[in-house]
């Protein structure tokens, strides 16, 4: 068939671009081209008055240029003028191209003609031989691009492109099937069955292999740990969900059963576990039974602004309609405020208020909050009261609030500032408003600001109930995350009045479980002050132990009456030795109106803290046991500390050293000195 005769049969071309360029697209009207990564809609399809032909013409990448034609060569790899035969050859095999007239609207599906009562039944159990497989052509992969699922999602996701399946009727009589253009065929890779998806077929699916019993996809691709967990109704919501950015898993189909144990186990790796279900009657209907069926886990619905017809219905469909990740994060956010509206309601009154104060009654003592560390960690600080917790944690919290290039004192620590302005976040369960405004006051001052900045929240939580304080602490820092894109810091100045007892195992462990677990999701630091008095290098109470247990790092506040000079010393650091760190000194400085950092104490001084501190740890420890082998201390020294091997073995040597502990000659087993 020549040139003249294809142009004739595809109205100049039209159809031909029609055919191999999906999306809805207008003639004269700029499109991303689907072929590439087309970040702006540099494509457009005119028709040209000279030639009398339609031709496309691409600002962004001018390889795609020229007639029908020259297109196809293009996405096929191919030779326009060396090569061209085998380009007519496409375009009428492809487009089917015989006697009959081809128009822009023969791009629609074309359905094969088979028996209606067709239907499909699974290969014997592992036998895939009926399955052959090719690689993804052009064509296919722009079936894929509007929804931003590119050859490497696809690959992530174990999606084959098929060219053949043999399989049999369900009467049991051979049937094969093959892949084309205007049919592709893709499956679903699951070791042991093939889920087959026929996007552009009447029977869109259909399974080769020993279907599993509880299919879920997307369940290898997620992440130990995340924040939102989304449970869509079919595969391609979920990669297109991956390529933006999100956590998703889906079912066999809306309909499907969900099972609790798998949800339970996902409600310890995510914050949220989310509804994002079709638009539709039948999606809104699976959404009600699922809800119903998993309310033990409070799983929560997110509805799309879609109409919920065929094109526009799914999260799939939002993303290919020109929504971005942000968009989905504005829709998310939205849900969040909603569903926290009564815990801010009652925040509200809670909030330091800069351009109100409070008045000024009789001046109390106070303990601070401090917080520095890693993200996705706790770190404690504890000592004395009256000892410098609050002055230490003004210098934290100052050197957050800086700018990047100033010089700022935090007291002998190093502070990175939030550049990048996520939400830093201050709350105090144990001073008055007016304290706590003060305190405010000062670290503004020290961080040469004369207001607060906006992503900077402190609050006053005296007034609410110890169940209420931890609520509206888990709430607000949820969603001040997705408001300002994370969050750079949680200081909670008085941790142990967020449960009943200090002593009671139970509520101290779900305790600094739940802060733990909320430092890992957010990637933050978490910085919780305890008012205890250390033994040695030990925290007291089933508080104390639960917290050095979790926690990175322990710092404790003491104060030197005679000089009033206070001193940071570590009781537990991330690797090594809490011991080895110099102990850090600062006091008050009457001309600057704050406390400055006074430099480290000597050499002498942090040998001597080290005696005395693993001689206060090992009265504890041999008080429960008169006498215990090597082996045994280096176990009872990591059990209790939470620290290596390597670093309870350096400590028995220090204290042999030391005399602090003995060895008996006749038994061989270590006692107290």
């Amino acid at each position: 068939m020549t040139t003249e005769q294809i142009l004739a049969k595809t109205d100049a071309g039209l159809a031909i671009f029609r055919h191999f360029i999906a999306g809805g697209w207008s003639v004269g009207k700029s499109f991303r081209n689907p072929f590439y990564d087309d970040t702006k809609a540099s494509c457009n399809v005119y028709f040209d008055k000279k030639s009398l032909r339609y031709k496309l013409k691409d600002f962004g990448d001018s390889r795609y240029d020229g007639d029908c034609f020259a297109f196809v060569a293009a996405i096929y790899g191919l030779d326009v003028q060396t090569e061209f035969i085998e380009i007519l050859d496409i375009i009428q095999r492809e487009m089917g191209i015989n006697g009959t007239q081809v128009v822009a609207t023969s791009i629609k599906p074309q359905k094969t003609t088979r028996p209606s009562s067709l239907t499909f039944t699974e290969l014997p159990q592992n036998d895939l031989t009926g399955l052959k497989t090719q690689v993804f052509s052009l064509a296919e992969l722009s079936y894929w691009l509007p929804y931003g699922i590119t050859k490497e999602v696809l690959k992530v996701f174990d999606v084959i492109s098929i060219q053949q399946i043999a399989t049999q009727t369900k009467e049991g009589k051979p049937y094969t099937l093959n892949s084309s253009t205007i049919e592709p065929l893709f499956g679903y890779w699951n070791h042991q069955f093939v889920k087959v998806y026929r996007p552009l077929s009447k029977q869109r699916f259909l399974y080769i292999g020993q279907k599993a019993d509880e299919y879920v996809f997307g369940l290898a691709q997620l992440p130990a740990r995340g924040d939102v967990l989304f449970l869509t109704g079919g595969e391609k919501d979920v990669m297109s969900l991956y390529a933006h950015g999100f956590h998703a898993i889906c079912f066999n189909s809306e309909t499907s059963h969900i099972a609790p144990d798998l949800i339970r186990k996902l409600s310890f790796r995510f914050r949220h576990i989310v509804l994002l279900y079709d638009m539709d009657k039948a999606g809104k209907e699976a959404v009600a039974l699922h809800v119903q069926n998993l309310k033990e886990f409070n799983v929560k619905v997110l509805q799309l602004p879609l109409s919920g017809h065929k094109t526009d219905k799914d999260v799939a469909d939002f993303f290919r309609l020109g929504h971005q990740a942000n968009d989905l994060k504005r829709l998310f956010h939205q849900l969040l405020e909603t569903l926290y509206a009564q815990t801010f309601a009652m925040l509200k009154s809670c909030e330091i208020d800069f351009n109100n104060p409070p008045q000024t009654p009789q001046p109390l003592i106070t303990i601070r909050d401090v917080t520095v560390g890693s993200a996705g960690n706790l770190l404690g600080i504890t000592g004395n009261e009256g000892s410098g917790k609050s002055n230490f944690l003004g210098g934290i919290v100052a050197g957050a609030l800086a700018a990047y290039d100033q010089d700022t004192d935090t007291l002998g620590t190093e502070v990175i500032p939030n550049t990048e302005h996520k939400a830093l976040l201050y709350f105090d369960t144990e001073q008055s408003e007016d304290q706590l405004y003060l305190n405010l006051t000062t670290i503004l001052k020290r961080s040469n600001r004369n207001h607060p900045p906006h992503w900077f929240k402190a609050y006053c939580l005296t007034n609410l109930s110890r169940r209420e304080r931890l609520q509206a602490i888990l709430q607000s820092v949820d969603n001040f995350h997705h408001q300002f894109g994370g969050i750079h810091l949680v200081v909670i100045d008085g941790i142990g009045d967020l449960i009943g007892s200090l002593n009671d195992e139970r509520e101290s462990v779900q305790l600094v479980e739940e802060l733990h677990r909320m430092a890992g999701i957010y990637q933050t630091c978490l910085l919780c002050v305890l008012h205890l008095v250390p033994n040695g290098i030990k925290l007291r109470g089933h508080l104390g132990s639960e917290l050095q247990r979790k926690a990175a790092g322990i710092l404790c506040i003491e104060k030197d009456t005679d000089t009033d000079v206070s001193c940071i010393r570590a009781l537990k650091v991330r690797s090594g030795s809490p011991l080895d760190v110099p102990l850090i000194q600062f006091a008050w400085n009457k001309e600057k109106g704050y406390h400055t950092y006074l430099g480290e104490k000597t050499k002498d001084a942090t040998h001597d803290r080290k005696r005395k501190d693993l001689r206060a740890l090992a009265e504890d420890i041999f008080q429960q046991k008169d006498r215990c082998n090597y082996t045994e201390l280096v176990e009872v020294l990591q059990l209790q500390l939470d620290i290596k091997e390597r670093t309870a073995k350096s400590y028995v040597k220090f204290m042999r050293e030391n005399e602090i502990i003995v060895r008996n000659q006749n038994d061989l087993l270590f006692r107290l000195a």
